[in-house]
């Protein structure tokens, strides 16, 4: 199961028309406070959107929903299902990915079988309601450390406040790739910043 070096976080079904246009292929759907029809109708039509850029849809929080719809995944917060429990209900076909804001967190979560895990913050976003403590790169790189010495191999994404210029340095801790959200459907020219984050990730990959 492939895991993109780069997930993109939105709201809305335009943004992720844009990000695609761009070269993003890996779309996570955040829906927070909405009815269950609309919820329904914006995976549905972001799905639409996904299929035909043959990107990848994950829907946050909500593991019957994906089911539901037949998206590729979803992404459990710490407050979310736990994902052992999805599994049971979604099978081995659908990609689980779980929040982490420490090693202990991220031990958790490979135990329980998800496909990838999203770590953060690296600094502040605003995006976040409940934010965890700012990792930071020593924090990133200290956690991608004890991943390395007790042999825990699954995806980390990196997330939380990440800019275009900090991809290097991020990858160089060990991190398996990025998720961004206000850096690509925030500025006046989403498909743009997309395709500079999809050139800056190829880039750094290939060093």
């Amino acid at each position: 199961m492939k895991i993109s070096t780069l997930h993109y976080i939105t709201t809305n079904v335009e943004a992720a028309e844009l990000a695609c246009q761009g070269g993003v292929r890996w779309v996570q759907l955040r829906v927070k406070n909405q009815p269950p029809a609309i919820w329904k109708q914006l995976a549905l039509d972001t799905q639409a959107v996904c299929r035909r850029f043959g990107a990848t849809l994950i829907i946050n929080d909500n593991p019957a929903l994906t089911q539901e719809i037949g998206a590729d995944g979803v992404h459990l917060g710490q407050e979310d299902l736990p994902p052992d429990e999805a599994r049971q209900m979604l099978g081995s076909k659908f990609i689980i990915g779980g929040t982490a804001n420490t090693f202990a967190d991220v031990q958790r979560l490979a135990a329980a079988g998800v496909n990838y895990v999203g770590l953060g913050p690296f600094r502040f976003t605003s995006t976040k309601e409940k934010l965890s403590p700012i990792l930071g790169l020593a924090g990133y790189a200290e956690i991608m450390r004890q991943c390395r010495a007790t042999g825990i191999t699954v995806p980390v994404i990196g997330i939380g406040g990440i800019a275009l210029e900090d991809v290097a340095a991020l990858l160089a801790t060990g991190l398996h790739g990025v998720a961004v959200s206000g850096a690509i459907g925030g500025v006046e020219n989403p498909a743009q910043a997309a395709s500079l984050f999809v050139n800056e990730l190829s880039a750094v990959n290939r060093i």
